[in-house]
Formats: structure tokens, C-alpha cells, sequence
């Protein structure tokens, strides 16, 4: 035991105690985390709090939990861990929640003062800089050096993940820190404020007449418009300016999927791409047009963008464009006020950029030999892929994902691993609600869905939850099935067994001709889920919708095992 480390009859307030009440006292209800030794002090401080304390088995799975979590509240997340190790298991995960916007406090134990700055004392999990391994990956990096600076330290890191965009937040507190007498009241007061981050008025009005004088507008819909919470805002803009609207994989949900308007979110389809591209104003909301949000860089707009994003590294990154550095929600907002007060104010004289007469061929049917109407041009794309897809024997495929859908109750979410029915999912899906459907392709590691659908599920315990992981995947997660039982969440989980790495197995064959290191001997998931006393079955493709509904309906976590080889779509970028 460590000379530092107090007897039970030796504590009094520490700063340990100043962590929870800062946390508390900012609104916080529930923490994620994995106890260890620099850390004790803070985890001894949970019990004589109201915090609600949920551990899992592997801190990289607490900080899934956590990115899920703060997805599905809009809020901060905070994730208590340890020193060295525990703190670098972190890393995965905290990608994962910068690249998808998600506002997780990690706040990790550091060693004693004296080891802090390459001091090397020799100290357990001692690091020569232990808070640089992050820099790169978090949004800011806290550190608090006295229990007197611990509060103001909290509000600083919460205030930074909570300011738009929202993201992940690194707070390192020596051990003996922790463990110092703490000479303040409790913490009561604290504040912080995240900061807003609104349009500049000459930049809507350049937007809006950029909008209104388009022939052919088109929005894309990216992740910032769900993490804003702008789905009202944007239906009300596309259906003002009646622009089609695609959403990117993380903006699924953005826009409702059976509208007139929608293209759905077939970003990885040639179709779709030209459609963008052939907009002469396409208005890009919450997205960076990264490499999954157009299609692998092939896409090539040929008319005027517009760009609204929170992320000032991504405004303009990819493409030029009138650049709109905003939180999603206020600039739609903005913008839709600025289109229907022209349109409320337009008299038809003249045929003046943004005029009734200008804007006729938008609100009137089609006329002979005129360009089909909005509405018909969704339609059409979609009929086009549809038959793309129909021409490719993936039968299967399509039953799989069509059984998953209707297995699941609309307002439930699903959290989906990076494997091949995800990959399906990104495109094929329908969410039926917004902030629905969550997975890790902004970053892309393995062993997301599972942890993150406990982290939905501890969010939100009234509806059920599903995660779906391929083999490879879910022994990333394994452990989370003891998390599951203990907290009695209510999550389903679906994994299907193809015996390998499924989607690397078909980039390496179509590459190289065959696939190595992709084989992977696997456990018998029913009998290993079962030990851990979680409810589980083995299915068939024609039995799924059955066994999945049933297992989505009975209380508690539960396991569906899939064996099946499922296939890719063919990809159309590499034509480009």
C-alpha cells in the first residue's frame, strides 16, 4: 500500500471530495471510470456522493460508454481513470469522441507531484509527460496541481467539452493531490459557460442569396446538425428553398428518411455523388466532406458551395467555399428566418436574384421540356440506386439489414462496430428518429457498439438498446457482458460470425488476390454469453427478425449470434 494512501478512519475532505461536489455542482448525475491505485481518492469520494457510478472492465470500453452517453444527453460525460496505462487505454476511444463531436471530461489520476515534469522518481505508472500523449487527440489538456485549484479546473475542462464543437477533454489531478486535506467549503457554486458560437449576419445574407437565386440547391447534412440538435431547423430551410437533402453516415437521422426531399444517405454511391456535384449552390451543414462524406475525395462540386461548420479546422478544408464558422443550429436558424423573411417580403416586380418571378421554376410544376421537379429528381436518384444495388446478388445482405430494422422498435437506438452490416447500415438504414443510430466511423476503431449501447442504454434504461459487432469486433468487448449483468442494461446485443475479419478479408482478396491474417478462431459466443449469466441464441437469417424482436423485448441484456458471410456492396469510387 502506498505511504499516501489513508487508513478509513483517517479521511477528511480531500481533494478527492472537490472532484465529485465540482462535478455535482456542474450538473453531472452519472460517471464512467476504472478505479486504480493514483486514483483511489477521487473513487473513495464517489460514495459520499449522489453521482451514479458505472464501471466496465477496460477503460478504452468506459470511454465508448461514455461518447455514447454524451451523444444520446447532448451533455458532458465524465470518465474517471487512473494513472499510465489506465490513462492510455483512453486514447481509442477519446479519438472516437473528437472525431464525432461527443463531450467526454476524462479526468485521470497523475503520480505524485514530485514525478510530474520527467522528475523520474520511478514511480508506478509514472510517464515523463504523461497529459502530451493527449494534446493530440482531445480538444484541451487540464491539469491541477493544488486541491484549491480542482474546481476551477472542472469548470475549465467542462466548459471547454460543453463550448461548440462539442469534444472530448483531458484533466489530469496528481495522487496526492487527491488525497490532500481540502481547507474550503464544499463546492456549491460553480459555473461555467460554454461558449456560443453564432453566424455572423453578413455571411447568412451572402448564404441566403447564394440559396435563393440557385436553380438546383442541395443540402448535405453532416454530424454537427444532429450533435446541434438542428433537425427542426433544417426541415424547415430544405423545405422552404425545397432543396433535396443528403445526410452523411453521421448526420443519419438529420433529416427524415421517407420525406420527399431526401436522398437518404447513399454516400458511397457514384449516383449520389454527380447529384451533389451538379448542384449550383449546395449547402454543406456539419460536415468536413471528409473522405466517407465524399466518397473517398472523388466528389468534385461543379457549382458554389456554402459551408456551415463549428469546427474552424474543417471550414474550407476539403473544398473551397463561402465559409460559415457556426454552431448548426443557430446558423439554419438564421438562414431559414433570412429565406422567409425574402420570400414574405417578395412583391414579383422585376426579376431581381431572389425575386417571386426567379424562383417560380422551384415552386411551379415542371413545364415542357423544363428539368423534373425536386421531388421527381430524389425519386429518380433513388430508383437508380436501388437498381445498382439490385444488380449485384446481394440478396442476403438486404434481408439481414431489412430483418435488423424490423426487429427493432422506432424509438429505439442501435450502436453499430465497424464491420460489414454496419457498413450497410451507413448507407441502407433508416433510424426512424434522430440521434438514433451511432457508430465509430469517425475514428474507426474495432469494439465501439457494445460499450457504447451500455453507455445509451445507462442514458436512456426505459428503451431498449441494440448493438451490433462482428466476430472480430465484439472480442474487443467481451468483458462489457459482465458490465451488462451487473447493471441489468437493457441492451441486445447482435453479433455476426463470419469467422474473421470480414471486411478486410474482402479489401485483401480484391487487392491482393487473397486475404491474410483475417481468420480468426473464435469462442462459442452463446455458451461464453450464457456464463456470464446473459440470455443468448444462435439464429438463422430467416429466423433473425423473430429472435432479435424477442430478445429486444425481454428485460436485461441478451445475445443473438449471427453466423453468416455477408458482402459489400461494390464500391464506386475507384471508376472515378
Amino acid at each position: 500500500m502506498s505511504s499516501t494512501t489513508p487508513t478509513p478512519t483517517q479521511h477528511r475532505r480531500n481533494g478527492g471530495d472537490l472532484v465529485v461536489e465540482s462535478l455535482a455542482a456542474l450538473g453531472a448525475d452519472t460517471v464512467f471510470g476504472l478505479p486504480g491505485q493514483h486514483a483511489l481518492g477521487v473513487f473513495d469520494a464517489l460514495r459520499r456522493s449522489a453521482l451514479r457510478y458505472v464501471g466496465l472492465r477496460v477503460e478504452n470500453n468506459a470511454g465508448f460508454a461514455a461518447d455514447a452517453y454524451a451523444r444520446t444527453t447532448h451533455g458532458v460525460a465524465p470518465l474517471l481513470v487512473s494513472t499510465g496505462p489506465g490513462a492510455l487505454m483512453t486514447l481509442a476511444a477519446l479519438q472516437e469522441a473528437a472525431a464525432g463531436s461527443a463531450a467526454v471530461l476524462a479526468i485521470g489520476s497523475q503520480v505524485p507531484l514530485a514525478g510530474i515534469g520527467g522528475g523520474r522518481h520511478g514511480y508506478l505508472h509514472e510517464l515523463t509527460d504523461q497529459s502530451a500523449s493527449f494534446r493530440g487527440v482531445v480538444k484541451s489538456v487540464h491539469t491541477a496541481r493544488t486541491a484549491s485549484q480542482i474546481p476551477s479546473a472542472v469548470a475549465a475542462a467542462w466548459e471547454s467539452a460543453l463550448s461548440t464543437p462539442h469534444g472530448p477533454v483531458w484533466l489530469e489531478i496528481p495522487q496526492d493531490v487527491l488525497l490532500a486535506e481540502a481547507d474550503v467549503p464544499p463546492v456549491a457554486g460553480l459555473e461555467a459557460r460554454p461558449r456560443e458560437l453564432l453566424p455572423r449576419p453578413e455571411l447568412i445574407a451572402a448564404a441566403a442569396d447564394r440559396l435563393t437565386e440557385a436553380r438546383r440547391p442541395v443540402i448535405l447534412a453532416g454530424g454537427g446538425v444532429v450533435r446541434a440538435g438542428a433537425e427542426a431547423e433544417l426541415l424547415a430551410l430544405a423545405e422552404q428553398l425545397r432543396a433535396p437533402v443528403a445526410t452523411t453516415f453521421g448526420g443519419k437521422g438529420a433529416f427524415p428518411w421517407e420525406h420527399p426531399l431526401s436522398l437518404q444517405s447513399w454516400m458511397e454511391d457514384r449516383y449520389t455523388t454527380a447529384f451533389l456535384e451538379d448542384a449550383d449552390t449546395l449547402l454543406v451543414v456539419g460536415s468536413g466532406l471528409g473522405e466517407l462524406s465524399s466518397n473517398y475525395h472523388t466528389f468534385r462540386p461543379l457549382g458554389r458551395v456554402v459551408q456551415i461548420e463549428a469546427d474552424l479546422g474543417k471550414l474550407e478544408s476539403n473544398h473551397a467555399a463561402l465559409g460559415i464558422h457556426a454552431d448548426a443550429r443557430a446558423a439554419l436558424a438564421a438562414l431559414a428566418k433570412e429565406v422567409e423573411e425574402r420570400a414574405a417580403g417578395l412583391t414579383g416586380d422585376g426579376d431581381a436574384p431572389g425575386s417571386k418571378t426567379a424562383n417560380t421554376a422551384k415552386t411551379a410544376g415542371p413545364g415542357p421540356g423544363d428539368a423534373p421537379s425536386p421531388e421527381a429528381a430524389v425519386s429518380d436518384l433513388l430508383a437508380r440506386v436501388r437498381d445498382r444495388i439490385a444488380g449485384q446478388q446481394l440478396d442476403l445482405e438486404q434481408q439481414v439489414l431489412a430483418s435488423v430494422r424490423d426487429a427493432l422498435p422506432d424509438g429505439a437506438v442501435s450502436c453499430w462496430d465497424m464491420t460489414i452490416l454496419a457498413y450497410w447500415a451507413w448507407s441502407a438504414f433508416d433510424p426512424r428518429r434522430t440521434n438514433a443510430l451511432h457508430s465509430a466511423q469517425g475514428a474507426g476503431g474495432l469494439g465501439y457498439g457494445f460499450p457504447a449501447a451500455l453507455g445509451v442504454a445507462v442514458a436512456d434504461p426505459a428503451r431498449p438498446v441494440l448493438a451490433v459487432s462482428g466476430d472480430g469486433g465484439a472480442m474487443y468487448s467481451i468483458a462489457e457482458l459482465a458490465t451488462a449483468r451487473q447493471y441489468d442494461l437493457p441492451v441486445t446485443w447482435l453479433i455476426v460470425d463470419d469467422g474473421g475479419y470480414g471486411i478486410l478479408r474482402e479489401y485483401m482478396t480484391d487487392a491482393f488476390g487473397a486475404a491474410t491474417a483475417t481468420e480468426l478462431t473464435r469462442p462459442d459466443f452463446v455458451a461464453l454469453a450464457e456464463s456470464f449469466g446473459v440470455p443468448a441464441l444462435r439464429t438463422t437469417p430467416e429466423q433473425l427478425r423473430t429472435d432479435l424482436a424477442a430478445a429486444l423485448a425481454a428485460p436485461g441484456p441478451s445475445v443473438v449470434v449471427l453466423p453468416a458471410h455477408l458482402r459489400m456492396f461494390a464500391p464506386t469510387h475507384l471508376d472515378s
